[in-house]
């Protein structure tokens, strides 16, 4: 990167942080004045800065334009499948990711498990809210006004035993799953079938979607399947980092 660019961009993270006059962005640079109202024009003339009737410079409405543009045009799916085809690679078991739109969790990505018993779930298909550890993940992270208001609305099927009762019980669970960075269903939704799963988060600490790994009884104990736990949290979190751009992206 060239010594001009390098140094335009040092003006960003510090404008960030509040609104500077030209002698401090030249000070904080370590170059002439001059030198930092050459550099300080060019960012305004792209809107990347604005100079207020104080002579103060701050970041410009154009930057945050492009920050809102660059995050409605990421795809956590395609961001996470290569992350996911490779933890089933190394497990063997299915893998799922998830989203929370419009009061409902779907999957939106799925891949399949290299076992000759394969779970019935669906791209597209709403997961049993109540039960799924993707969507405990998921509502988890809403503010507690609105996990209240949420939990307050759903059903309670009990689908086996171990299914969450009513929403007393959902609440404290997402409270658990909150504070722990985890969740898991053990026989909530089919006797049979266990999961464990991890939050995928955005750059500024939100839940984007949830990831989970699923198995039956008769291919792995849940037992088993927790042992997995490390793995599936390493998996979120390295989709996390390059969906928030704090690592590059794989190579192809």
């Amino acid at each position: 990167m060239s010594q001009t660019v390098d140094r335009a961009l040092s003006i960003l993270p510090l404008l960030a942080q509040g609104p500077a006059d030209l002698g401090q962005v030249a000070e904080r640079l370590g170059v002439h004045k001059s030198t930092a109202l050459r550099l300080l024009r060019t960012l305004h003339e792209h809107g990347l800065v604005y100079r207020q009737q104080d002579q103060r410079y701050r970041l410009g409405a154009r930057l945050f334009a492009l920050a809102q543009e660059a995050v409605e045009n990421l795809d956590v799916r395609e961001i996470a499948h290569p992350h996911l085809v490779e933890l089933n690679e190394s497990c063997g078991h299915t893998v799922h990711l998830a989203v929370y739109e419009e009061q409902e969790v779907l999957y939106i990505d799925k891949v399949e498990s290299r076992y000759p018993v394969r779970m019935y779930s669906r791209i597209g298909k709403p997961v049993a809210i109540t039960v799924a550890a993707v969507a405990k993940l998921l509502l988890a992270d809403l503010s507690e006004p609105e996990r209240r208001a949420v939990a307050e609305k759903l059903d309670y099927p009990m689908y086996t035993s171990r299914s969450t009762p009513n929403a007393g019980a959902f609440l404290k669970e997402l409270t658990v799953v909150r504070e722990q960075g985890w969740a898991t269903d053990l026989g909530g939704h089919e006797e049979s079938i266990n999961c464990v799963g991890a939050p995928v988060r955005g750059a500024d600490g939100r839940v984007v979607a949830a990831m989970s790994v699923s198995a039956p009884n008769v291919v792995v104990t849940a037992e088993e399947l927790l042992t997995l736990l490390p793995l599936v949290r390493r998996t979120a979190d390295s989709i996390s980092r390059e969906y928030s751009g704090t690592t590059r992206p794989r190579k192809a």
